[in-house]
């Protein structure tokens, strides 16, 4: 059902992780960028809600983690490690390998999927007023299967710079619609958006 953009073949999210660019400079890189971002996935589904919260969980399980990889690092990564990674990370690429993995869960794969929600969300803390009275903010749009109970796909936008509608094509054109249902609120039912090549046969929304 996805074109994958993923060269991972192991169902083990490292894998996954591994495919994702460096884009750092070599030069002084303490920390494997895999490394980084799974103990951010690990801290984060532990409840860590900051860079510094981020920091005292490597630190807690830095031995236990670096025995368990058979890798060597002289201390755990600060908080300002991840900053600058995270800086520097491709946000595409990182939410494609993650799409991917969870599709390679899922026993057959998502070939059989005949429905997805979409469900767009303001992320916390990301609202600021602007010159104009109004206000602007991140958003993230994702599609939702609820028959797996899990997020197919996502992506992220400043409200400044890209619209919901927009993002929910794009996730959509990365998928084969054949026979799938898809949900979405009032927001998607103009026009416009059903004029993509994705769109010619008859669509449910």
């Amino acid at each position: 059902m996805l074109e994958s953009a993923s060269t991972a073949t192991d169902l083990d999210l490292i894998s996954y992780l591994r495919s994702i660019p460096d884009a750092r400079m070599r030069r002084g890189v303490r920390f494997p960028a895999w490394y980084l971002l799974l103990v951010a996935v690990l801290g984060i589904l532990s409840g860590c809600q900051s860079l510094r919260d981020l920091e005292r969980f490597a630190i807690r399980h830095h031995g236990v983690l670096t025995e368990a990889l058979e890798i060597e690092l002289r201390r755990p990564p600060s908080d300002s490690s991840f900053r600058y990674f995270f800086h520097q990370v491709d946000v595409s690429a990182l939410c494609t390998a993650i799409r991917d993995w969870t599709i390679a869960q899922i026993p057959g794969g998502a070939a059989d999927l005949d429905q997805l929600v979409c469900d767009g969300k303001t992320l916390r803390g990301s609202i600021e007023p602007t010159a104009g009275g109004g206000s602007a903010f991140i958003a993230q749009v994702t599609l939702y299967s609820a028959a797996l109970g899990v997020a197919i796909s996502q992506a992220c936008y400043a409200t400044g710079e890209n619209h919901e509608r927009a993002v929910l094509k794009q996730l959509l054109g990365e998928l084969d619609l054949d026979g799938v249902l898809i949900q979405a609120d009032a927001l998607h039912t103009q026009k416009p958006f059903f004029n993509s090549s994705r769109s010619r046969e008859p669509t449910s929304c």
